[in-house]
């Protein structure tokens, strides 16, 4: 955890760690040198910036100048791959001005994912999380996501290799995404999923975890300025039914 001030909305529940944060207009990425990926991504959706829509994506994939070079993954580090850059923050997150919607492709908002998954679970998912942002008991919704790596199997990478700059990307076993929706009531759901970077089968319910799980994992605290045996309780069970 990171103990900064909640100078963003989206830090208002919690701040994971990471070797650099990207403060962007609407979302904040937790980049790791190491992954040459992100760790994590986070945004609080916006119901009326997606219910607007811009004439179509910007489809403006493009290195991020921010991250140092010897750690920044390029164009040409997916050409020919077979892997999608795959958004964490969804393109369709960010529909109502021009600016946002292109910041979603900044390649440090990309992980390698596999196109039968990122183009079929996760976009319904992506889906699902914008429907729950538009029901009128919700105030806010909360969105962290990201790649997972498990030590006990083999990493595969792609990028280019050899030349001036030697760098390669490691292609996630799966990726997570924790949501926090906060009801007019003032009480909290949380919902956790975890998916293989591959092709997915069985309806999105089957992939449901704790955030808890996520959490070991992962190795990062999720919601961590909600404290109490409460929000602990509600992290290590499945708690309320999904809301499609």
């Amino acid at each position: 955890m990171i103990n900064i001030p909640s100078l963003r909305h989206e830090t208002r529940y919690g701040l994971p760690t990471a070797d650099h944060l990207l403060f962007n207009r609407q979302y904040i990425v937790g980049y790791s040198y190491l992954l040459r990926q992100p760790k994590w991504a986070m945004e609080v959706m916006d119901p009326d910036n997606v219910r607007v829509e811009i004439d179509q994506r910007l489809d403006s994939f493009r290195p991020d100048l921010r991250i140092p070079w010897q750690f920044r993954v390029e164009l040409k580090d997916y050409k020919g791959a077979g892997f999608d850059r795959g958004h964490l923050i969804a393109s369709a997150d960010k529909r109502s001005d021009g600016i946002l919607n292109s910041e979603t492709f900044l390649l440090t908002n990309m992980s390698p994912q596999l196109p039968a998954f990122n183009r079929g679970i996760w976009k319904q998912l992506e889906e699902e999380v914008r429907n729950l942002s538009k029901k009128d008991k919700i105030v806010e919704v909360y969105v962290i996501c990201g790649p997972t790596f498990f030590i006990n199997k083999p990493v595969q990478v792609i990028g280019v290799e050899g030349g001036e700059k030697d760098v390669t990307v490691p292609i996630p076993h799966g990726f997570f995404k924790c949501i926090l929706a906060e009801e007019l009531r003032g009480s909290y759901a949380l919902y956790a999923f975890m998916f293989p970077n591959e092709k997915c089968e069985e309806p999105i319910a089957q992939y449901r975890v704790t955030t808890l799980t996520v959490e070991m994992w992962t190795g990062l605290l999720f919601w961590d300025r909600l404290t109490g045996g409460k929000i602990e309780r509600m992290k290590s069970r499945i708690g309320k039914k999904l809301w499609f």
